[in-house]
């Protein structure tokens, strides 16, 4: 999601929940997304994670930014959807994990533990590097326009 504050661009960014995450900043923001199945529509799975990891679903129309792989090969599809979102107000879903490792007691952690908007500039700064290609893809397609 991306919004216009007069001539400043912003760009919504989310920080994963969970203890391997907690204390990492720099790099490890990400754009809202998760998995989908073979044979899912990429676009519908987008919504549908978005409401998830944020409560609020999305509405407006998407473009598609295409695809990037990340480290250890996961392709991650994305869309840029022009809106707003109150980041005060998330309500993110839950995971659960092993927690601590090889203890045999499952926990509970939020997907996100939080989420802001930043300009392109700060936000290839927060943003896993293999997702940072996106912010260029929404850049040009919006001098295309």
């Amino acid at each position: 999601m991306y919004k216009r504050e007069g001539d400043a661009l912003r760009l919504l960014l989310v920080h994963p929940g969970g203890p391997f995450w907690a204390k990492k900043d720099d790099g490890a923001w990400s754009i809202p997304k998760g998995e989908y199945e073979a044979g899912e529509d990429p676009l519908a799975a987008a919504k549908r994670e978005f409401a998830e990891e944020l409560g609020s679903a999305p509405h407006g129309e998407c473009h598609a930014l295409g695809e990037v792989r990340q480290r250890g090969g996961k392709i991650v599809t994305a869309f840029a959807l022009e809106g707003d979102l109150d980041v005060t107000t998330i309500k993110p879903g839950l995971f659960e994990m092993e927690w601590p490792p090889q203890s045999g007691r499952m926990q509970s952690f939020p997907e996100i533990d939080r989420a802001a908007w930043f300009s392109p500039d700060e936000a290839r700064v927060k943003m896993l590097d293999s997702q940072r290609e996106f912010i260029d893809r929404l850049l040009a397609g919006m001098l295309k326009n």
